[in-house]
């Protein structure tokens, strides 16, 4: 049977206790509450459905987001940056509520106050991951509560990115990625003074391979001789091989050996900045040169284009020389072909020609 007593101002504690199942309590903020939650849980005892939800009000979100970060995300091969998107939803209004409390509601919220602030790509993402936090606590941590993210519309996912390189932006980015020390006059360049950036960008064109692939390649799987790359470790899990073009070939041997035997000694981080930085002044250097000539300059020159265009980019240019599909997904590395389809944006001049 069901005792409530009143604890305090708005605080209405409630024991169930039943013969042959654990005694539950809970406190409420108002008797009405407690006594609807006292009848739920003793209906459920009748028809033998009692689910023990002790832990899922013991835990709040935030506790279940700190374990899944410490024991789970270590685990996975993207796990330092989902530590990192579990330690920003930590700091979330919804990470204050018991795991008990959270509903379709409360993160049909949250989901509707996110996108105005950020992308729905984003939105999506921190789903998933709440969803693969909460659906562990259930299956492992003994939290057992229904995962309210699968009752909720999801965002729409945006439109795969289209964005192709134009042969003039191409040759001004390249200009401007070309580290330069010091002009004539004796003062710094202002240009790209990082010797690694052009040699990443340039193999990235060549190769399709992702920003994670290309630094933490290593010279003991780099073979000049047979032309390709090794990749042990993937995004998807499998080792690849990836065949080098004689450009490619020509950055790798134009490099020195560093002391930690990486192909590329530097850091995810460093070659985003400087190319985003290289992108908007090669854009700044177009439209002063416009200017100065005159000419009338192209709208969308070098706006919103992204390190991770390239492998769009090479993808789309290796589908020129490889024509069967099976032999593309090889070398980009994709299982699905479907995906593989996002990364290929053939120029509609492009297939006029291949068809005469």
């Amino acid at each position: 049977m069901a005792t409530i007593r009143k604890k305090g101002p708005y605080q209405w504690h409630c024991q169930v206790r039943r013969k042959g199942y654990p005694s539950q309590t809970r406190t409420f903020e108002t008797r009405a509450d407690a006594e609807t939650w006292a009848r739920q849980l003793e209906g459920e005892i009748d028809r033998g459905v009692i689910v023990d939800r002790r832990e899922a009000d013991k835990n709040t979100l935030y506790s279940v987001l700190e374990r899944y970060a410490r024991e789970v995300c270590p685990s996975h091969k993207g796990g330092p940056v989902e530590a990192l998107r579990c330690r920003a939803l930590m700091k979330t209004s919804l990470a204050k509520h018991k795991m008990s409390a959270l509903s379709g509601i409360l993160l049909a919220e949250y989901r509707d106050s996110r996108l105005k602030v950020v992308a729905t790509s984003t939105v999506n993402r921190e789903l998933n991951l709440l969803s693969a936090a909460i659906n562990v606590a259930r299956k492992e941590w003994g939290i057992h509560i229904e995962n309210p993210v699968a009752i909720i519309r999801r965002p729409p996912s945006p439109k795969a990115r289209e964005r192709r390189l134009s042969d003039e932006e191409r040759t001004w980015l390249i200009e401007e990625l070309t580290p330069q020390g010091r002009y004539e006059d004796g003062t710094l360049s202002d240009r790209t003074r990082n010797p690694w950036i052009r040699p990443v960008v340039l193999f990235a064109l060549e190769t399709a391979m992702r920003l994670s692939e290309i630094l933490s390649l290593h010279w003991e799987n780099v073979s000049i001789k047979g032309k390709k790359a090794t990749l042990p470790d993937t995004k998807n899990g499998s080792t690849r091989d990836v065949p080098l073009s004689s450009r490619a070939l020509a950055v790798l041997i134009g490099l020195p050996q560093s002391l930690d035997g990486r192909v590329f000694p530097v850091t995810d981080n460093a070659v985003k900045l400087a190319f985003r930085r290289a992108v908007a002044r090669a854009r700044e250097r177009y439209l002063e040169t416009c200017q100065a000539e005159h000419k009338k300059p192209i709208k969308d020159f070098l706006l919103d284009f992204h390190f991770h265009d390239l492998r769009h980019e090479a993808t789309t240019m290796l589908a020129g020389y490889l024509n069967n599909v099976l032999e593309l997904a090889a070398v980009t590395g994709h299982k699905d072909l479907r995906m593989l389809k996002r990364y290929y944006h053939p120029k509609a001049e492009d297939l006029a020609e291949k068809l005469g």
